[in-house]
């Protein structure tokens, strides 16, 4: 199946591969959904990047998590937020959170991403799916 297919019909989450709390975050996601929506591919990835530059994103410089739906994407605060708006169930009322000035919440999700190593580390290489994630991720 193309890569076409698989992220009309799923949402995709492009995270880095390296960082500790972004593959425990994945795998929360993971845990909790339920239906098996979203697939999963690392920024450092082939499929990663191949989806950055169809969306004009530079690879280079993306260190944010971005969510990919159909021909459209969100990234920093706004991709978190569209996770727990497609997640649903008690995830869904955190969507709230947009009613805040975005110029805010990005300020916010860029200090926690410019931390993020420090405080949670940082592994030396991806974060390799198990067997059973396999068909979750993009590779």
């Amino acid at each position: 199946m193309s890569i076409e297919v698989i992220i009309k019909d799923h949402p995709t989450l492009l995270f880095d591969g390296y960082c500790n709390l972004c593959s425990r975050s994945v795998l929360a996601v993971v845990k909790r959904d339920s239906q098996a929506i979203f697939r999963f591919a690392s920024l450092q990835s082939v499929q990663g990047q191949s989806l950055l530059d169809k969306h004009g994103l530079d690879g280079n410089k993306m260190n944010s998590v971005v969510l990919i739906r159909n021909n459209s994407y969100s990234i920093k605060s706004d991709a978190v937020l569209d996770v727990f708006h497609l997640l649903g169930g008690g995830y869904r009322p955190l969507v709230i959170l947009k009613w805040l000035p975005q110029n805010f919440r990005n300020w916010v999700y860029d200090w926690i991403a410019r931390n993020r190593y420090v405080w949670f580390g940082k592994k030396d290489v991806c974060m390799i799916p198990t067997p059973e994630l396999e068909d979750r991720f993009l590779t």
